[in-house]
């Protein structure tokens, strides 16, 4: 094979997905970091002017080149992994986290930068610079001799072990099934038991194959009434990659405590106390005690909810149920019951109007009368699986951005929900302008036989979620680079228009318009969704905090030295402080918690509460001025998606509500006001 042949090494505008094999990955990967290493010496060198422009023409775009070449192999990784891609991915990790280190943490590029002259430079230039210059300092660019050595090391071990860790994930996850009888699903919905005798009888095995991808796992844990196998599934989930899993050769303990270490280590070279505030510098959030205050705060709000929660879930279990001494695997179960009897509706019935078209269909009439946007199915892209989609938004006939849509859950396909970044928009040094591309990642239930996929309604939310991030990072109007889109925006801000698009789904304007009975094409009935809406805050004292669990366990961790040591005796703790229901022993959620050890979240994960705060706020103006008023759509648009990175967020709100936030709007929509 030659490089020409190569198609990592294509110019074509879109990365050709279909084309990727594992072979193709380490030449065409050398020959880009080979190209971006002579840029970064002829950018650094005396030929390159400290000029904004020159530095972009000589560095940015063989960087950008390597940066959506190896995106595009590190996507493949996470959506269609195998052993030999796997295999090809983590040989060039290292040289990749090298050379990205010794970019970050590069003295000439860095004199090089603060060289530059910012006072000619428009706003959103002006930011970049700002931000690329913090970005040196956290990057080590300030460090002499050993110290800078052992910050390099750390980045490259810190990036094999977060690869691990994801890794242990996945295999644990896709190594575990259990062939159920049809007597043990008895109560578990027909199209989950359907899919299940189908993924058996693909293995040419008898039963009902159960796994632990959650479109296989939840139905069993939410309806199925044998309580044993309840318990056999909840044990294998919270589990996974741990010491007493089912494959201890996946345990993830080891690397949890080495990248704590290493964490712990990277902040006290920067002349930081903790890794807390090392990644804090770059968020809204001024210190780790300031966010801890803030979780905390939040917690005693919830508290008095989630004791009546769970007092009345304990009781109803109790007299309703049999279940005098409900444990934990029985609280999903216990939930639903006792929702469908309070609410006469249960989420499978709901589940019956959610067509996974139906519901695409709507939520594109939303996005286009909103945004003034038109989004069209196009054919001509290369994909990684027959189920992706791939689309174009329009204005007026012109392109604004592409995106890719992956909705079902598959083996080699890492579990959870995202959105990631392809290119961004940018105005390139050559003249041209580049229009953003997105990839929008879910794990629903796929479709069986001729009938359309069915999703819950937080499936719905969940994909409304996540085209609040695609939304963000396509709508953008700023063509720099750096502060683009989602780029350069603090990281306890990026989740806001991803929750702000999750209000939607509780409209009855729209929800009439994402339904179609799965069998009568009828819309959701109107006592329906009254139903829903008066469930809408069934438990929200409890998900509150356990959502305030994760941020707390996950801060302490990071803001505490010497913690790597304890890591069970620090989430023991917090539950003792926040829990009102303690999980069992066994319980090892920590060691599946990918969005703090391979996820970009760490001392960060108080940021889905912080961005609540702000998107109930945000979502609080349309609910005053009409969830279809185009001047409140338009005033979004440009003060918060259009302006992404190139203004800080706070700034960024204000200028769309007019005042800074309060906490009124997110414990009005929670129910604890």
């Amino acid at each position: 094979m030659s490089l020409t042949d190569n198609p990592l090494l294509s110019t074509a505008p879109l990365p050709l997905f279909g084309s990727i094999k594992p072979e193709h990955v380490a030449p065409a990967i050398t020959e880009l970091l080979a190209a971006a290493d002579q840029a970064l010496t002829a950018a650094t060198s005396a030929a390159v002017p400290a000029d904004y422009d020159a530095m972009q023409a000589a560095l940015d775009v063989p960087c950008e080149r390597l940066g959506v070449a190896w995106g595009a192999v590190g996507h493949m990784n996470a959506v269609a992994d195998t052993p030999e891609l796997r295999e090809a991915y983590n040989s060039m990790l290292p040289a990749v986290t090298e050379f990205y280190t010794r970019l970050g943490a590069s003295e000439d590029l860095y004199a090089k930068y603060k060289a530059i002259d910012a006072k000619p430079l428009n706003a959103a230039r002006q930011q970049a610079l700002r931000h690329a210059l913090r970005d040196f300092v956290l990057g080590g660019a300030e460090l002499q001799g050993e110290a800078k050595a052992r910050f390099a090391a750390i980045q490259e071990r810190s990036a094999e072990l977060s690869q691990k860790f994801s890794e242990h994930v996945m295999d644990a996850t896709d190594g575990f099934a259990y062939y159920a009888t049809l007597e043990e699903l008895a109560g578990v919905p027909a199209d989950a038991v359907e899919a299940a005798r189908a993924a058996a009888q693909a293995e040419g095995k008898d039963g009902h194959k159960i796994t632990l991808h959650f479109p296989s796992y939840f139905p069993v844990m939410q309806y199925g009434t044998d309580r044993k196998l309840r318990e056999t599934l909840y044990t294998a989930y919270v589990t996974r990659a741990s010491e007493i899993g089912a494959k201890p050769e996946l345990d993830n303990s080891a690397l949890m405590q080495e990248l704590l270490m290493l964490r712990q280590e990277e902040a006290q070279l920067l002349g930081l106390k903790n890794f807390a505030e090392a990644s804090l510098v770059a968020k809204m959030a001024s210190s780790p005690e300031q966010v801890l205050s803030f979780l905390r705060d939040l917690a005693a709000r919830a508290r008095p909810f989630a004791e009546k929660d769970l007092a009345e879930l304990r009781e109803f279990a109790a007299a309703e149920l049999g279940l005098s001494d409900m444990q934990s695997w029985d609280v999903s179960y216990a939930s639903e019951k006792l929702k469908e009897a309070r609410y006469a509706f249960s989420d499978q019935e709901v589940r019956q109007y959610f067509t996974a078209p139906r519901v695409l269909q709507g939520l594109f009439d939303i996005i286009e009368r909103l945004f003034d946007v038109k989004i069209v199915e196009q054919a001509n892209a290369e994909l990684w699986h027959e189920s992706v989609k791939f689309y174009r938004l329009e204005r007026k006939g012109q392109l604004v951005a592409q995106f890719y849509l992956d909705l079902y859950a598959r083996n080699g396909k890492r579990p959870g929900a995202w959105m990631d970044d392809v290119r961004g928009r940018w105005a390139k040094p050559d003249g041209t302008q580049q229009t953003p591309v997105a990839q929008l990642v879910c794990n629903f239930t796929s479709p069986v036989g001729d009938k359309p996929a069915l999703l819950t309604h937080d499936d719905v939310t969940t994909l409304f979620h996540e085209f609040g991030h695609g939304l963000h990072h396509m709508l953008t109007q700023v063509s720099e680079r750096g502060v683009a889109g989602i780029s350069g925006v603090e990281w306890d801000a990026v989740e806001l228009p991803s929750q702000f698009m999750e209000n939607f789904c509780w409209e009855w304007e729209v929800l009439q318009q994402l339904t179609a009975h799965v069998d009568t094409g009828a819309p959701l009935p109107r006592e329906l969704f009254d139903k829903m809406t008066a469930a809408k805050n069934f438990q929200s004292g409890l998900m509150t905090l356990r959502q305030i669990e994760f941020a707390l366990f996950d801060m302490r961790l990071h803001a505490e030295p010497g913690t790597e040591a304890q890591i069970q005796d620090v989430i023991d703790e917090v539950r003792q402080e926040v829990a009102v229901m303690v999980p069992p022993a066994f319980n090892r959620m920590q060691h599946s918690f990918s969005h703090i050890f391979a996820g970009g979240y760490a001392a960060g994960y108080y940021s889905y509460k912080w961005a609540e705060l702000l998107s109930a706020d945000a979502w609080s103006a349309f609910e005053e001025e009409g969830v279809f008023n185009a001047a409140t759509g338009q005033r979004y648009l440009h003060n918060i998606l259009e302006v992404g990175g190139s203004r800080d967020a706070i700034d960024n709100f204000k200028a769309f509500r007019g005042r800074e936030p309060t906490i009124d709007a997110l414990l009005r929509h929670q129910g604890m006001a």
